[in-house]
C-alpha cells in the first residue's frame, strides 16, 4: 500500500505558490516595482509562517524589489485570507532566491570564462 508523502504543507505551500504569484504580478504593475517572479514558497509545518522565495530579471533590483514586497506583506496576507480557505494565512516574508545567480556562476566556471 503506497504512503500519503504529500503533507499538508506542501499542499499550502503549492496554493500559496499560485495565488501569490497572481497577487505579485499584479503588484509589480500597480506599484511600478522591478520585474519578479516567485521561484517558490516554503511553509513551516505548523503553518505559521512561509519564506516566498522571488527572482528578479534585473540584478540591480533585488534588494529593493524584496523590500517593496515585504512592505506589501500585509495587504498580500489580507488578500489570500480572503481568497484561501485557511483558518489562519501564515505570514508573508519575501527573500530573494539566490540559486540562479549560483547556476550562472557555476556555468561560467564549468566554461572556463575568466571573470568571477
Amino acid at each position: 500500500m503506497p504512503t500519503k508523502s504529500f503533507k499538508r504543507s506542501d499542499r499550502v505551500s503549492a496554493e500559496l505558490r499560485r495565488e501569490i504569484a497572481l497577487l505579485v504580478h499584479t503588484a509589480v504593475r500597480e506599484h511600478a516595482l522591478p520585474s519578479v517572479s516567485v521561484s517558490d514558497v516554503e511553509v513551516t509545518r505548523d503553518l505559521d509562517s512561509a519564506s516566498i522565495y522571488v527572482t528578479t530579471l534585473l540584478g540591480g533590483d533585488t534588494e529593493k524589489a524584496v523590500a517593496a514586497l515585504n512592505e506589501l506583506a500585509g495587504e498580500f496576507r489580507h488578500a489570500l485570507s480572503q481568497t484561501m480557505r485557511l483558518r489562519r494565512v501564515p505570514e508573508l516574508r519575501f527573500r530573494y532566491d539566490d540559486s540562479v545567480d549560483k547556476g550562472e556562476r557555476i556555468e561560467t566556471l564549468l566554461r572556463g570564462d575568466p571573470k568571477p
